[in-house]
């Protein structure tokens, strides 16, 4: 056994492999190596340098830079990337890959409350943590185009993008953006009407300007939100859990209309969703872009209660004669116009007063109730709960008489707020009516007696007076009978309509972009011109929110910056001499910055445009002489986790739309081609109390799991902070080096599957890489072993296939299948040549190892007498008369039974080869004397003989 003392001087250890990492991280930031040029501007290649025709822009998705730092699950995509753009590079591609920061959150902010550290110190020292651990790691990124959303020099051109945005309005006959003031010139010339039909030009100042702020694609709402008091803030819905609380913080959330900024992405409903087929994105993402957008088509009906008209939509306009009651959002004002304002008749079911004695009475305690629940526990939750109104709702098609109550769920966000119900065919619906006692009347032929009858039919109880006659027609027939009923009879018309909501765009924080807004004294907005930009965060002494009562529904938002009113109370010039305007003291989401980031990769130190055109067009343009003649451009490749599927991806998307329709960008889409990654799991264990306990304490004894004297129950999750089974990458890095991690994060499984973390197995990537140095160094002088000789047939052989495999698996993001291959190779040239390998053989290897373990390959590279860097080698190709084989091996089965092995050549006839098994001594020895009755001969597959 070798003892520390005598480890040979050049064996590649932890130490050796410390050394060889810092080295060569130091000479590619040194000579810039990654740097990739652009056509044009600052990042242009120098004078009598070339741009290369072939170019791959590779994107991760934006980090967080957490202060906990990095754990060994986070840098996978990471490492895939990179392995895949150093690939790339050998081919001879100009490749754009980089990181930036996606540095405005919560988190930071809710520090800063606590402790008093401004978010920008916190967030910069995570930054530079989290830059440190992603550059020992080597990856080969362009460190100039490195960006954070926290800088003003990036959020100047947020900013912009979002008044790009706000100047514009949808035209439905053109189906794109188009600037405003396109649409104030034709409501000027009487060309457009206003929404409600005005005379434009009649209109006075506020009056135009609310006429045109109908139109635009941002406005602001009195709308729906989330409101949690606890933080102080309105939350978007999926920062909200399933049972109604804030995810981070744990606090209620109460549902609360509030006048808010909107994006109105709906306008894009349909180009959002068409052009889905354009993209190379896992069929996964793209089903759920398409559930949440959820176009549908169907009619939209008019009931009547009194004087008011009553629109819901309904994808099944044949079940109209089975409404027999109708369900309205309690939030809802068509809610509030609706109620009675009479008491309960004596006579009304107990169960439909909420136990109050007017409609007013019960609505409001209901109001009141189901404030805190979220919009998911509302839909999901099958305990129905409601109030009657007191008031009745006339079906069209039959003129019955149904009762109309308030009922949570159903959602205000979601078409008028109001819903037919239908209980005998709806799940929602049977179980409403069945908890209050309303009649289920079915109008499909299938039974109803226990749940609602979800199948089809044949229609009954489907016919009335005035020509409309379901009774016996299928569903589609029967659909378009009804709408063109209702339509002939001015009671509906056909209809599309979409799930998706308009997108809530703004905060009650202070650690986000400032919306670049202000307001007169009559509260009209007016957008800042661009050189006023960018609007930058004032320093505050107080980071938090107005305080609240966590429980306090009725509580109202304070925003941090309304503290700040030398900030807030501004003197500007925007064309018509000084005046005062008030800022608006709300922030924009954190999906701001991450919706157009791609496009400042591209362009990083451009002062005048977000992005040239030019630039944008070379690195993103559409390429239908390679993609296709559909093409809509983007990232080459982007990677990340699948949870982003229809939040950060859909809003890029939408701002990608709006971008192209103002001719700023030349892509439609900012993404060409997604690949969702998995996840690194690891062990978590828990206490007799159900806490996680830290997993690097825990021993194993007799296959039980202790945490100090305590028994603890193991389980298995996604890596992270809360499991308290992180492990960090330092710590690997500093045991067995950078380019072990790489090796084994990708040797793992497929990069698209979820993979199970094991330190101890850490130590197999290990010993590769030792072999590997060892075919080339002598461990003892450090000498290289190689020999400049031909290489046998054997060698081509293995060398050509290798490499034919390797490239295609690197092509196609298999590098756990590319490890396996070269651990193959590197075996076999160990074995082959105990000493003085071939220069020949190994050359090859080495490139081919570089993307997944760059350090050590450069290292070797030098050795080998190479004095430019490994990574713009061409990458081996491989001869295709080396992957055919002269021979192939066959099992013989005598009896169905494999009785021995024979070499026969690759294109031998069936004859040939039953010579060549008969010939065989075990084989002959087991036919001799016996009848051979059958010969099957399955091609460089087996051999089967039948004999009696």
């Amino acid at each position: 056994m070798t003892t520390p003392s005598e480890t040979p001087a050049h064996r590649y250890n932890a130490a050796k492999a410390n050394e060889i990492e810092t080295t060569w991280q130091r000479y590619w930031n040194d000579k810039d190596t990654f740097n990739a040029p652009n056509p044009v501007g600052d990042l242009a290649p120098a004078d009598g340098q070339q741009l290369p025709e072939d170019k791959l822009f590779v994107q991760d998705m934006f980090p967080y830079p957490s202060g906990a730092g990095l754990h060994v699950g986070h840098p996978l995509g990471y490492i895939a990337t990179d392995v895949f753009a150093r690939y790339h590079r050998m081919l001879g591609k100009n490749v754009l890959h980089t990181l930036g920061y996606d540095a405005f959150g919560l988190p930071a902010e809710q520090y800063a409350i606590q402790t008093g550290t401004h978010p920008r110190t916190t967030t910069m020292n995570n930054i530079e943590n989290m830059r440190r651990q992603l550059g020992s790691l080597g990856l080969g990124h362009d460190r100039r185009r490195s960006v954070a959303t926290t800088d003003p020099e990036f959020y100047k051109w947020t900013q912009w993008i979002f008044l790009q945005i706000y100047n514009s309005w949808f035209d439905e006959d053109q189906q794109k953006a188009r600037p405003i003031a396109e649409l104030i010139a034709d409501l000027e010339s009487g060309a457009r009407t206003t929404k409600d039909g005005r005379v434009y030009a009649d209109l006075d100042d506020v009056a135009k300007q609310e006429a045109v702020d109908e139109f635009r694609l941002v406005y602001r709402s009195n709308s729906m939100v989330n409101w949690c008091p606890g933080l102080g803030t309105v939350l978007a819905n999926e920062e909200v859990t399933a049972d109604g609380r804030s995810e981070r913080g744990n606090f209620p959330v109460f549902r609360k209309r509030l006048s808010q900024w909107m994006m109105r992405i709906t306008a894009y409903s349909d180009r959002l969703l068409d052009d889905l087929e354009l993209l190379d994105w896992p069929e996964k993402v793209k089903s759920m872009q398409r559930n949440w957008i959820g176009r549908s088509r169907g009619a939209e009906v008019d009931f009547t209660a009194g004087e008011t008209t009553i629109r819901v939509f309904t994808t099944r306009a044949d079940t109209l004669f089975g409404a027999t009651y109708m369900a309205i959002a309690p939030e809802a004002e068509l809610a509030a116009e609706l109620v009675s304002d009479e008491p309960y008749a004596a006579d009304v079911d107990q169960r439909w007063t909420y136990g109050a004695a007017s409609p007013q009475e019960a609505l409001a305690a209901y109001r009141r109730d189901i404030a805190a629940k979220s919009d998911v526990e509302r839909q999901e939750n099958k305990d129905k709960t409601g109030v009657f109104l007191g008031t009745y709702a006339t079906n069209p098609v039959n003129g019955a008489q149904i009762p109309i109550f308030a009922a949570d769920y159903v959602l205000a966000g979601y078409g008028t707020g109001a819903l037919m119900a239908v209980p005998a065919h709806d799940e929602r619906d049977y179980e409403f009516a069945t908890a209050f006692g309303v009649e289920i009347l079915p109008v499909l032929d299938g039974d109803v007696s226990e749940q609602a009858f979800l199948g089809d039919a044949a229609h009954i109880n489907s016919a009335n007076d005035s020509g409309l006659g379901l009774n016996g027609l299928g569903k589609d027939e029967a659909i378009a009978a009804t709408i063109a009923w209702l339509v002939d009879n001015e009671r509906g018309a056909e209809k599309i309509q979409y799930k998706l909501r308009d997108w809530l765009f703004a905060r009650q924080r202070y650690w986000g972009e400032p919306f670049p807004i202000v307001y007169d004294d009559n509260g009209v907005a007016h957008a800042l011109p661009e050189e006023m930009l960018p609007v930058e965060l004032p320093e505050v002494d107080d980071y938090a929110p107005a305080a609240h009562d966590p429980n306090d529904a009725d509580s109202e938002p304070q925003p941090p910056l309304a503290k700040v009113t030398d900030w807030v109370n501004v003197e500007l010039d925007l064309g018509d001499g000084p005046r005062t305007y008030t800022r608006d003291t709300n922030v924009m989401p954190q999906w701001a910055g991450s919706s157009w980031y791609q496009l400042r990769y591209v362009d990083p130190t451009n002062d005048e445009k977000f992005v040239d055109l030019d630039n944008e067009r070379y690195w993103t343009g559409p390429q239908p002489e390679k993609h296709g003649a559909d093409d809509p451009g983007g990232v080459d490749l982007y990677v990340g986790g699948v949870e982003h599927a229809v939040l950060h991806l859909l809003y890029s998307r939408f701002w990608h739309k709006v971008l192209y329709d103002l001719g700023h960008v030349s892509s439609k889409e900012p993404y060409r081609r997604l690949y969702n990654q998995g996840y690194i799991q690891a062990y978590a264990y828990t206490d007799a109390r159900g806490v996680y306990v830290p997993a690097e304490e825990v021993e194993e004894r007799d296959g039980k799991f202790f945490h100090g004297d305590e028994e603890v129950t193991q389980e298995y999750g996604k890596m992270g902070k809360s499991l308290k089974n992180a492990v960090a990458p330092d710590d690997i890095v500093r045991d067995f080096g950078a380019d072990t991690l790489r090796v084994y994060e990708m040797s793992m499984g497929p990069l698209d599957t979820s993979r199970p973390w094991a330190t101890k197995d850490v130590v197999g990537a290990h010993r590769f890489l030792q072999r590997l140095w060892r075919l080339v160094v002598d461990e003892d002088t450090g000498e290289v072993y190689t020999v400049d000789a031909e290489l046998t047939d054997e060698d081509n052989k293995q060398l050509h296939r290798t490499i034919a495999g390797v490239r295609d698996d690197y092509a196609n993001l298999r590098d756990n299948t590319v490890v396996a291959k070269l651990i193959e190779y590197v075996n076999y040239l160990t074995k082959t040549y105990p000493n003085d390998v071939p220069l020949a053989a190994v050359e090859p290897l080495v490139v081919m190892v570089s993307p997944l373990a760059p350090h050590i390959a450069e290292e070797l590279w030098s050795k080998l007498g190479h004095d430019e860097t490994i990574t713009f080698t061409a990458f081996p190709t491989f001869d295709e008369a080396w992957l055919v084989d002269d021979e192939i091996e066959l099992p013989v089965q005598v009896n169905g039974k494999v009785k021995a092995r024979i070499m026969v050549p690759a294109d031998a006839g069936q004859d040939d080869v039953v010579a060549v098994a008969l010939a065989d001594e075990k084989v002959a020895a087991l036919v001799e004397g016996k009848n051979l009755v059958k010969q099957i001969v399955v091609p460089g597959r087996m051999v089967n003989l039948v004999v009696k």
